[in-house]
């Protein structure tokens, strides 16, 4: 019998005599998969804690970038940059901050007051894989050069107000939250918006409307069915290898994934779940998967999309946000409550029920979100709390027995919300339900589908348009605006800017009205 091997062998240190060509190809495989084994491991560790400029350049230095980038996000939730050599990050200089001109920023300041300046977050630093030149990304702060304040239009500094505020209101010093940001991968996606004609249309290879479509190849089926998308193994799911890509980019960007799958639409649409986090870290981390998630489509020759509606005829997509509060290390919303939960839930999820039509026009922010929040698909339309119930839209998870894993899901949100403005909006409006202990009302566990018309009457429902939905914050805003998170200011122009887009939209003409009315 041969001697054994050492352990770890390699090909090239095969002796003299064991040549075997199958032994070599086995020690071969061996070889790249402990390469490939210490590659992820090194990518799970790619971004170390940063909290200082110091620190950002010696990360930046190890990899040998040589680019900055400054970004930072306007008010409809759109990620921004502006790019400097490497050798423009000092202390000095990321102190003082980099200038640019806010009035071409979208809800940022007007044309007379446009000198605006960005201030690097260091905690927010990760190497850009997606750029030629290795660059170095973080996420900014916007600063009044005026008055050296953060800029009170800021979706960051808003999200940071509601942080302090939080803090000061002496009722946790924590709030974790944790989305689940789905969306879809099409193969490719046209469309036009004109005086005489428009259109959109997109396609997917996993789209059912293609089981008769020529391939090249041949056409082998396993198209994935309409509301059948849920957790189909290949072939049917085409996207396994994309979608791992996309959280192996996430984890190398310092973003912790607990788990990713196919969703329940046909046609590509997909789940990523985060490991939950404080509200202004989740907040750029939500900023920063959606860039890698778009940009490893790219690389794969193919499209992301977080519309909460793309397709009639099938679920759209939501962006469930788990919340919690704690105080000094220990969990406060776990009891001997409904569902496990404690009073203090049970309050916070009174405010949110409470405010839940105001929320909408800024977790729910577009004309297509309503598409999405309408019976018949999932949809959480029914302003109820529930430990089981879906169709609700506050849900309890029921996974865990932990009190550390206790917490509200609400689930009417769309990953178009902006995440500085919409995780800021559901702690005031929770925080205002503990203050004036709101009583969310009975939990509802019935099915609604089996409902009698009679209670389906009592129980109210999610605004039916983004134009109702303003309507709601036009009334009832207080909550965001009185200890000075959300300006008046800000508000008052976010309507307005929202009314805008209702206003354009509901004047064109679409394709749907001209099957329905031509020869009328």
């Amino acid at each position: 019998m041969p001697t054994p091997l050492p352990s770890h062998t390699t090909a090239k240190d095969l002796p003299a005599g064991r040549q075997d060509p199958m032994l070599r190809e086995k020690l071969l495989k061996e070889e790249m998969l402990r390469a490939k084994i210490a590659e992820v491991k090194d990518d799970l560790s790619f971004t170390p804690k940063i909290s200082t400029v110091t620190e950002a350049l010696g990360f930046a230095t190890k990899h040998g970038a040589t680019v900055l980038d400054l970004t930072f996000v306007d008010v409809p939730g759109t990620l921004q940059h502006t790019s400097k050599p490497l050798h423009e990050l000092t202390e000095d200089a990321a102190e003082g901050g980099y200038g640019f001109d806010g009035s071409s920023i979208r809800g940022y300041q007007q044309i007379e007051e446009s000198d605006m300046l960005l201030i690097p977050d260091p905690a927010t630093a990760f190497l850009d894989t997606f750029t030629v030149e290795p660059t170095l990304s973080v996420i900014c702060d916007v600063i009044d050069p005026t008055k050296r304040k953060l800029y009170d239009r800021s979706p960051r500094t808003i999200a940071r107000r509601a942080v302090d505020f939080l803090e000061r209101s002496g009722i946790a010093d924590a709030a974790f939250f944790g989305p689940e940001a789905e969306f879809f991968i099409f193969d490719s996606v046209r469309y036009k918006s004109g005086q005489n004609s428009s259109f959109y249309e997109v396609d997917s290879n996993e789209g059912i409307w293609n089981t008769d479509k020529l391939e090249e190849g041949g056409n082998l089926g396993y198209k994935i069915r309409n509301k059948e998308g849920y957790f189909p193994v290949s072939p049917a799911d085409t996207q396994q290898e994309l979608r791992a890509t996309m959280v192996r980019e996430m984890e190398r960007a310092g973003i912790k994934i607990e788990t990713f799958h196919h969703e329940v639409a046909t046609a590509g649409q997909a789940e990523i779940d985060m490991e939950r986090d404080l509200l202004l870290p989740m907040a750029d981390k939500l900023m920063r998967y959606k860039y890698i998630a778009r940009n490893v489509a790219r690389k794969f020759g193919k499209t992301v999309t977080f519309m909460p509606k793309p397709l009639w005829g099938d679920n759209g997509t939501g962006m469930h946000v788990h919340q919690s509060l704690w105080k000094d290390g220990k969990p406060l919303f776990a009891g001997s409550e409904y569902a496990g939960l404690s009073k203090m839930a049970l309050h916070y999820i009174g405010g949110l029920l409470a405010h839940a039509k105001a929320l909408a026009a800024i977790c729910n922010p577009t004309t297509n979100s309503y598409k999405r929040l309408v019976p018949g698909f999932e949809a959480p339309i029914n302003l109820i709390y529930s430990a089981r119930n879906r169709s609700a839209a506050i849900r309890i998870p029921m996974y865990s027995n932990n009190p550390k894993a206790k917490r509200v899901e609400f689930r009417m949100p769309d990953a178009l919300a902006n995440p500085y403005l919409c995780f800021a909006a559901m702690l005031l409006a929770g925080l205002d339900g503990i203050k004036r202990k709101l009583d969310p009302g009975k939990h509802t566990d019935k099915n609604v589908y089996h409902m009698t018309p009679a209670e389906l009457a009592k129980i109210p429902h999610a605004p039916g348009s983004l134009s109702e939905a303003l309507d709601a914050l036009e009334a009832d805003s207080e909550f965001l605006t009185k200890d000075g998170v959300f300006s008046k200011d800000f508000i008052a122009n976010y309507i307005e800017s929202k009314r805008a887009e209702v206003s354009d939209e509901s004047s064109r003409p679409t394709a749907s009205e001209f099957g329905r009315y031509f020869d009328a």
